[in-house]
């Protein structure tokens, strides 16, 4: 890394431990969505430049597949020391590239650095099993290898988090990787790559390539016979391309793709809880998150206290750059993020919706939608199928509890779900109901390292975090022998 005359952020690409750039050198510019100056560029990565980092990950895979494990866990605990220690540079810079309050921000890095913390624990923990055959003729022994070279994609919305979720399991199970951040959120990944090498991670082991043509880069690494896994991170329509890709070389896939998350709110809930809840599922990070709530199922008999009460913490949300201490909501990504929520409250509005608050562009600089609360949503609302990726809520009432399960299930994803009820039974039997990969119960967040983050349907394939993450990067191998 260096700085440019004008102090802007310059990376070169870490490929083999070092970050390199020459004259010929093609630069990707990089944005403050509040501002929408430039705040630093990165190295445009070529086809060959791919090939270069496959390489490198080649030429280290068998010896860091042999480091003991307890050195891969002391090298994952050291990169979570270190990711500590710069926590609020890391969080300033996340502010700069992806627009998100600082508080936000902060949050992330102490989030993304548990990743590295929690792997560390794992990478030790890789255990096989013996047993004996039901025929007694024979034992069996599994033990677990590190599946190969994987392939890391990751999206803007998290920059540190998505790339630590990915590279800390890969590395506690003795795999090499190439990240591919998104061009619009590279810098925070280049940072992180340093940290890695003052934590003693080998050269070549991971390897972060940045690219204005992602579709070819991608395609050169997965047809490497070498590269055997692929972790993704990002919407379910280019998920589906990635896919019909690494079906050719049969690579194995984790996927974790949109949502539409339901936020189902009875009678019975106790209002403040259920008013926190729905804060922090939908405005984390402004709403530019998988598992921000989507859509607000409301029961009839508290709908209209809990849509003012709602709108009123919405409307009194200071809005502003990210990096200003007192913003509790920044920009979004881009002016096309803005355009499209923009474009679902239209339609929504033109149908029949009623907006309480917000529900137009915030005119200044930069990229800034209003916090938006709507009722009267009708069925056909685009943004009702639609992920918003944006601080909109709109709420729907329901009156039974088979209404609000069956409106709940309708949609072609499955990530994430929030329930509030008072009621314990009521409350799991309707977790047991939904179609989802994860449920917050009266709880407004749910992502923990400690715990396997996934969806079904077309949210994705495969889990992150817990014990499942690890064995994402991990293939099984059975011995039958007997003595």
């Amino acid at each position: 890394m260096n700085h440019e005359p004008n102090g802007l952020m310059q990376y070169g690409l870490f490929i083999d431990g070092e970050f390199t750039a020459d004259a010929d050198t093609r630069w990707i510019d990089v944005f403050d969505p509040s501002t929408e100056a430039i705040v630093g560029r990165v190295a445009d990565g070529s086809v060959d430049d791919a090939k270069r980092a496959v390489d490198a990950a080649a030429s280290a895979s068998r010896a860091w597949a042999a480091t003991p494990a307890r050195r891969r866990s002391e090298i994952l605990r050291n990169c979570f020391e270190l990711m500590v220690r710069e926590a609020d540079n890391i969080a300033q810079l996340i502010s700069r590239e992806n627009g998100k309050s600082l508080a936000d921000a902060k949050g992330e890095v102490a989030y993304a650095a548990e990743f590295f913390r929690w792997f560390s624990e794992e990478a030790v923990r890789i255990n096989g099993d013996i047993s004996t055959s039901p025929s007694g003729a024979a034992k069996t022994i599994v033990q677990y290898q590190p599946i190969g070279i994987a392939l890391l994609v990751t999206p803007w919305n998290f920059p540190a988090a998505m790339a630590t979720r990915k590279i800390a399991p890969a590395l506690a199970a003795g795999c090499t990787c190439i990240l591919k951040p998104a061009t619009e959120t590279p810098l925070t990944a280049y940072y992180i790559a340093a940290l890695l090498v003052e934590a003693g991670v080998p050269a070549g082991v991971v390897n972060v390539v940045t690219t204005s043509t992602a579709g070819k880069v991608c395609n050169v690494i997965l047809d490497d016979p070498r590269v055997r896994k692929l972790s993704f991170t990002g919407s379910t329509e280019v998920g589906r391309i990635l896919l019909r890709k690494a079906a050719d070389a049969v690579i194995n896939c984790s996927m974790e793709l949109g949502g539409n998350a339901p936020f189902l709110v009875f009678d019975d809930a106790d209002i403040d809880v259920a008013i926190e809840g729905a804060m922090v599922a939908k405005m984390r990070n402004g709403g530019e998150a998988c598992t921000a709530a989507n859509r607000f199922y409301v029961q009839r008999g508290i709908a209209e206290t809990f849509s003012k009460r709602l709108a009123q913490r919405m409307g009194a949300l200071v809005v502003g750059d990210g990096v200003n201490a007192t913003t509790q909501l920044g920009p979004l990504v881009n002016a096309g993020a803005v355009s499209k929520v923009q474009s679902l409250v239209a339609d929504a509005c033109a149908k029949g919706a009623r907006v309480l608050v917000g529900g137009h562009r915030v005119e200044r600089t930069g990229h800034f939608f209003a916090p938006t609360v709507l009722t009267d949503v009708p069925p056909n609302a685009d943004l009702l199928r639609d992920e918003i990726f944006g601080p909109v809520a709109p709420i729907v009432v329901f009156d039974t509890e088979d209404e609000a399960v069956e409106m709940a299930n309708d949609t072609e994803y499955g990530l994430m779900a929030y329930v509030f009820t008072k009621d314990l039974s009521r409350g799991m039997r309707v977790a047991d109901r939904l179609e989802s990969g994860m449920i917050g119960l009266n709880r407004g967040i749910v992502s923990d390292p400690a715990a396997p983050f996934g969806g079904v349907k077309q949210s994705g394939l495969g889990r992150e975090g817990a014990h499942h993450g690890m064995l994402e990067f991990l293939e099984a191998k059975y011995i039958s022998t007997n003595w």
